[in-house]
């Protein structure tokens, strides 16, 4: 007699002697996420392993489950077990009517087992793999109630069943939140599917594939888990085994583009890019006519010659810029591989700022990136380097992705990596061991103060973990806008040494509060050191890592929790002791000037270009205090701005703090109070303008939150990004901005592209907190605007805001601005932007002969179509230069300004300043002196030259129109 079992997955035939008093006819079988689960009989073996049986059952009214071995049955149970199985064993499990079948069972019955693939149409069945929902239907896109973020893994066929489509989304990382089946259905719809099958998601979504000419499979995706799971299915596709005769090569370089070094905003770097003068390892697999491996040894060639050559190792030695063909060949089996000879190497920096190992043995990676004078990126190979750094405290050594192994040989020391490329060079400090230094036993708990923001609350002693802590006590349910409750120090808190990381213990209520540490460094740098959501009840050691580049010593400021969910509303309390400062060994780091781009003007103005426009941001007044600091900062702002007359002015987000109407009513009065008709202006959203209230208030007050228009020739993208990604704007505007770029690519009309939102790609200070949260939409991003010029060689310029610094940089040849603020107080030391002010654009725009040559050569500096000024608020000048100069001795001259509050700024880059002089002064470089000129002022350096002797010159600088000046006689 027999038990057919008929379904989805598989069909398992259980086939008894005919003594044995079963039903006959077939049982149902249904599935259930991964785990094949029967209305009938389900088969076990040794590898489903030890998870319990109990899931295949779960809801059934009866069940039974029979083991057989040696052919022969050796026990009859009325539940599901666990545990492992034994070898050569079958376990036999039965549900409702499939337990019926198996009841009749005795221990001692002979049994045997068999299953095949039996499709409920009849047909035959060639494979089969169990799924979830229904992704895309007769080529509709299903609309699945289920909004979890997951990482997901497809299969789908096109309409005539001749193409499969597979696909693995990953998730539940820093640079990737995963998907929804529905947004899953629609990726798949994209790529062509007529119907698609969601399979097992989360950490069981692997993708596993043998590249050409390689002898096995490997993972390309990156698993949630970090590493592959064991899963009970999976989809294969197996190739026939090939005669291992060569048919061609498959090229690669050696560094993997997923792990080599690189400073995107995602994982991995360029190694298709290489400078001039240095080399990249490459290999070449053979293989046969299945794509399995087939050996021989092969010729290699570059074209054209002038790019480079190839040794007969498969190293790449560059020559000149520009694009290569590297192929490899042996007989007629063939391979080829594109590489870009970027421009001269400029500078070198390493993947990570320091390099922390926590003691002996203790390993880290770390690469070494180039750039070229157009922000173009590419990995160094560990054999172009030259390294040196102390052999008795660390172990360097290069890994197969062209990062380097660092590795300590002692539990603690510290010391400089000096790494060199030719002419440039940088260190990397390296620090091993930590030791745990007391900051704060709060034993003084009774002299903390409270403070808040939109909140109440108080401090006291509490029992602590060790002995005394501190109770800090809040309601948060005053508000709908970010909460934050402090605990301030009787004063600040000085820190010893360079500490990584701090620690210490909370004790929480699980209301999921925020945890934060704030930080000022030497440079009075604010950190806010961010720990997890208070999500426990009782005590737990959290630490906060303390960001890279933070300029030592530090100064704890304060602890606080905060808020930021408008619907959470509660009083809560924390409990906080035993703060400790996790500190390495000091390492002294050589102080590097910071960069700014040369699209920011530092001598002149951009009052003579074709047309100018506007940008300002991060006022973040409040309606509550309508003659706030904060207002008047942002109306003065407003009247610099129409007083400079640009075509228009771009407001970039965070003009108000809080998103209640009465703040934009504010905004509104200020607007038209400060602007009226005399200049247009457009409001693009920040993230205060969804502070406490929803992005419908910003909308209802000044309309669109993302829009296009263009303006004599240049088209301007401004998005949403108030949520901290463009997608939380809507996905429509993402699209948007893709339609928009591609029609610009082709329109006559159209020669640049400015793209705008608040949160920059990239943060340039050290806690990078303030940048697009989701980084493959920024890398997204930069990748978009880079393709946009260099195959229209038409211009692209992205302006952003919320770092609050002034700040430009270059990316794959495209300026990255960001603009400061108009009122709030900067994040950064003076030196680096830290100064409030805002920001003017001079454009000149690209002509179509301009961007037909830029587009012949992309590698080269584009049209030079857009300078940005940086007005830095002035209410004072000064000018300091000494009274003579003898030729021969350059003197040094140096100017400052003076803001609101008395903060003092140098009038040096990013600050944009004016500087001129009486005749026969030559401002620039020493490339323009001529032969009337008594003196040179070289405004990058500060450095006035006197040529020859003359009567007294004059010096004047300018700064947002406010000038100084100063004489100076010439000696012998």
């Amino acid at each position: 007699m027999a038990v057919t079992a008929n379904g989805l997955g598989r069909v398992i035939e259980v086939n008894f002697d005919s003594s044995a008093t079963l039903p006959t006819g077939p049982v149902a079988l249904t599935q259930f996420n991964n785990l094949v689960q029967v209305d009938g009989v389900g088969a076990f073996t040794e590898l489903w392993g030890s998870y319990s049986r109990q899931r295949a059952v779960e809801g059934a009214d009866r069940v039974v489950e029979v083991t057989v071995t040696g052919g022969r049955v050796a026990a009859v149970t009325d539940v599901a077990g666990s545990g492992p199985i034994v070898a050569g064993s079958t376990v036999l499990l039965g549900r409702d009517a499939g337990a019926d079948a198996l009841a009749g069972l005795r221990a001692g019955d002979p049994v045997t087992v068999a299953w095949r693939p039996k499709p409920s149409d009849g047909s035959n069945l060639h494979a089969a793999v169990g799924g979830g929902n229904v992704l895309v239907r007769d080529g509709v896109v299903q609309s699945i109630a289920d909004p979890t973020l997951a990482p997901r893994t497809a299969v789908g066929f096109s309409a005539d069943g001749r193409k499969m489509i597979m696909l693995t989304v990953d998730g539940r990382q820093v640079d990737s939140r995963g998907v929804t089946q529905t947004e899953m259905g629609r990726m798949m719809a994209e790529l062509g599917a007529h119907h698609a099958l969601n399979l097992d998601g989360g950490g069981s979504s692997t993708l596993l594939a043998r590249e050409p000419g390689a002898p096995a499979v490997r993972v390309e995706n990156g698993p949630s888990d970090g590493s592959e799971r064991a899963v009970p299915n999976g989809l294969a596709i197996y190739a026939p085994k090939g005669s291992g005769r060569l048919t061609g090569y498959w090229l690669e370089t050696t560094s993997d583009p997923t792990a080599a070094p690189g400073v995107a905003p995602v994982r991995g770097g360029r190694p298709d890019r290489v400078f001039p003068g240095l080399t990249r390892a490459l290999t070449a697999a053979g293989y046969d006519e299945t794509y399995g491996p087939a050996s021989g040894v092969p010729t290699w060639r570059a074209t054209p010659a002038v790019r480079g050559r190839v040794d007969r190792d498969g190293v790449f030695h560059a020559g000149t810029s520009g694009a290569s063909t590297v192929t490899a060949s042996r007989g007629r089996a063939t391979g080829s591989l594109n590489l870009t000879v970027l421009g001269p190497l400029d500078r070198i920096g390493p993947t990570v700022p320091r390099v922390g190992l926590t003691g002996l043995d203790g390993n880290a990676l770390v690469g070494v990136v180039g750039y070229d004078a157009e922000g173009n990126t590419a990995p160094i190979e560990p054999a172009d380097l030259t390294l040196d750094y102390d052999r008795n405290l660390l172990r360097i050594t290069p890994t197969g992705d062209g990062n380097l192994a660092v590795t300590a040989l002692r539990d603690t020391g510290s010391g400089l990596v000096s790494v060199r490329v030719g002419r440039t060079s940088t260190v990397i400090p390296v620090t091993v061991g930590l030791t745990d230094v007391p900051v704060a036993g709060f034993e003084d708990a009774q002299s903390w103060r409270f403070s808040q923001a939109r909140a109440s609350g108080s401090v006291a002693s509490a029992p602590g973990h060790t002995g005394t802590g501190l109770r800090m006590s809040y309601d948060f349910s005053q508000s709908t806008g970010t909460r934050a409750a402090y605990a301030d120090p009787p004063a600040w808190i000085e820190v010893p040494g360079q500490p990584q990381a701090f620690g210490m213990w909370i004790h929480g209520n699980g209301t999921g509060e925020w945890p934060s540490l704030h930080l000022h460094d030497a440079q009075d740098t604010q950190h806010v050191l961010r720990g997890p959501l208070i999500t426990w009840t009782g005590w737990r050691y959290v630490e906060f890592a303390v960001p890279a580049g933070v300029q030592y010593p530090v100064r704890v400021r304060r602890f606080y929790v905060a808020e930021t969910n408008a619907t959470a509303q509660y009083s809560s309390e924390v409990i906080i002791d035993d703060l400790v400062a996790k500190v390495p060994p000091t390492v002294d780091v050589p102080a590097v000037a910071p960069r700014t781009d040369r699209v920011v003007v530092r001598d002149g103005t951009v009052d003579g270009t074709p047309w100018r426009f506007a940008v300002l941001s991060d006022a973040q007044f409040v309606a509550a205090d309508p003659d706030s600091d904060l207002v008047a900062q942002a109306r003065r702002t407003l009247r610099e701005v129409r007083a400079a007359r640009p075509d228009f002015l771009l407001i970039n987000g965070d003009f108000v703090d809080t998103a209640y109407p009465a703040d934009f009513a504010l905004a509104r009065r200020i607007l038209d109070e400060e602007l009226g008709d005399a200049l247009p202006w457009y409001y693009v959203p920040g993230n205060h303008e969804i502070m406490g209230a929803p992005i419908s208030n910003f909308a209802a007050a000044f309309g669109a939150t993302s829009r296009v228009f263009d303006h004599e020739g240049t088209r301007f993208v401004t998005l949403n990004s108030s949520t901290g990604t463009l997608r939380g704007g809507g996905f429509d505007q993402v699209r948007m901005l893709r339609e928009t770029l591609d029609a610009a690519a082709t329109d006559p009309r159209v020669g640049s592209v400015v793209v705008l939102h608040h949160h920059p790609a990239r943060d340039p200070s050290p806690a990078q907190a303030s940048q697009l949260g989701d980084r493959k939409e920024a890398a997204l991003l930069e990748q978009w605007l880079a393709d946009f010029q260099h195959r229209t060689g038409k211009g692209a310029l992205f302006v952003g805001g919320h770092v609050g610094t002034f700040h430009a940089d270059r990316v794959d040849g495209v300026p990255y601005v960001i603009n400061g603020n108009a009122g709030k107080t900067p994040s950064t030391p003076a030196d680096q932007g830290g100064f409030t002010g805002w920001t003017e654009f001079g454009v000149d725009p690209v002509t179509p002969a301009e961007a037909d040559r830029a587009r012949r050569d992309p590698l080269a500096e584009g049209p030079h179509w857009v300078d940005a000024e940086f007005h830095a608020h002035t209410d004072r000048l000064a000018l300091t230069a000494p009274a003579s100069v003898a030729v021969g001795t350059p003197a040094s001259v140096t100017a400052t300004l003076t803001q609101p509050g008395g903060r003092t700024v140098p009038v040096a880059a990013p600050v944009s300043a004016d500087w001129s002089a009486s005749s026969g002064v030559h401002i620039g470089s020493a490339a323009g002196v001529r032969p009337w000129h008594t003196a040179r002022f070289d405004p990058a350096t500060g450095t006035l030259t006197a040529l020859r002797p003359g009567a007294p010159v004059r010096l004047t600088v300018t700064v947002n129109n406010i000038r100084a000046e100063a004489t100076i006689t010439l000696t012998r």
